[in-house]
């Protein structure tokens, strides 16, 4: 488990518009949380040489989305776009993008190089000129949106105290803030125990099947006979947990070995090492804000293992959480 927080920066409801829907090869609709890690770490280089700050992990709750697909019926599509002529005068093909309005408030583990974060005032400020630089930055994708008057939407950067009790009271007062909304954490735990139940049944079964199993919706027939000898049919929908779980890509395993800068042709930066990679994939779980004890449990970090060629995210929710579920 990742130590906990000391600072907390609060960046909230920021409107994204035309986020990358598609998550991975595999899953779409909310983006992938390695897009918002990317979006901090870029955030964090672009900070005035003044401001030393350090970016820890990242939270992210959701309190609007909206895919852009077409309305009704049970197969949906993306609204695609067709762009405009190539370099011949041709028309251009149309490429297969999806696409999500959002409204989400980002939640930074920050920690200090020498910066003074005691005061209220600095931290304030602090807060403010970073909220003001996210609204020229793009976002898994997609564009911030500007803030226009919305007054009751301040961004803070809070330091938590080191007393348990007055602790956990700047904790439900931002919890409060996040309402109504919710979180992604991670259920590695719930895919382990959903695969273990899976080969008690079936040796042959895989981690993949019950990632798929726990992916979708599983509706199962139930026949009953009565004392008259009348059969009744119900159909049930199984679910092996409750909550809300989803699928979710958390990072990239490699698959070839790690080539030196400049070996791959074509490689988008020539001057760093280059790895081919796939997608790694587990379960997620959307927690409403107000059943989180803590702030550390919403939040996400990088977990590599160079060695394996494992580059992944992690969550410490299952950790905290899921004894008392």
């Amino acid at each position: 488990m990742n130590d906990r927080l000391d600072h907390l920066l609060v960046l909230p409801h920021l409107r994204i518009q035309n986020a990358n829907a598609i998550s991975s090869p595999m899953t779409w609709g909310f983006p992938a949380m390695s897009a918002f890690i990317g979006a901090i770490q870029a955030l964090e280089r672009n900070l005035p040489d003044e401001t030393r700050l350090i970016f820890e992990g990242v939270g992210v709750v959701c309190h609007r989305i909206e895919p852009q697909v077409t309305e009704g019926g049970v197969i949906k599509a993306f609204h695609l776009t067709r762009n405009p002529v190539d370099k011949s005068g041709n028309t251009a093909a149309i490429v297969e993008e999806g696409r999500a309005h959002l409204e989400i408030t980002l939640l930074i583990g920050v920690g200090s190089e020498g910066e003074e974060l005691d005061s209220f005032d600095s931290r304030q400020a602090l807060a403010r000129q970073i909220f003001d630089q996210v609204q020229g930055m793009r976002i898994a994708g997609g564009s911030v949106m500007p803030a226009m008057g919305e007054k009751r939407y301040r961004p803070e950067l809070i330091s938590f105290d080191d007393n348990e009790d007055k602790r956990k009271k700047q904790w439900n007062r931002l919890r409060r803030r996040l309402l109504p909304g919710f979180a992604l954490v991670l259920r590695d735990d719930r895919l382990r125990a959903h695969t273990e139940a899976l080969k008690a049944q079936d040796a042959n079964a895989t981690a993949l099947d019950a990632w798929l199993d726990l992916s979708r919706l599983n509706h199962e027939c139930h026949v009953t006979v009565d004392e008259n000898d009348k059969q009744q049919v119900e159909w049930q929908v199984r679910r092996p947990f409750p909550g809300w779980l989803v699928p979710i890509p958390v990072g990239y395993g490699a698959i070839s070995d790690l080539y030196q800068p400049g070996e791959v042709a074509n490689a988008r930066d020539p001057n760093v090492p280059f790895q081919f990679v796939e997608s790694l994939y587990s379960v997620g779980e959307w927690v409403s804000p107000h059943r989180l004890r803590h702030p550390d449990a919403l939040m996400w970090f990088v977990e590599n293992d160079i060695e394996r060629g494992v580059y992944r995210l992690t969550n410490d929710y299952a950790l905290t959480h899921s004894i008392e579920d």
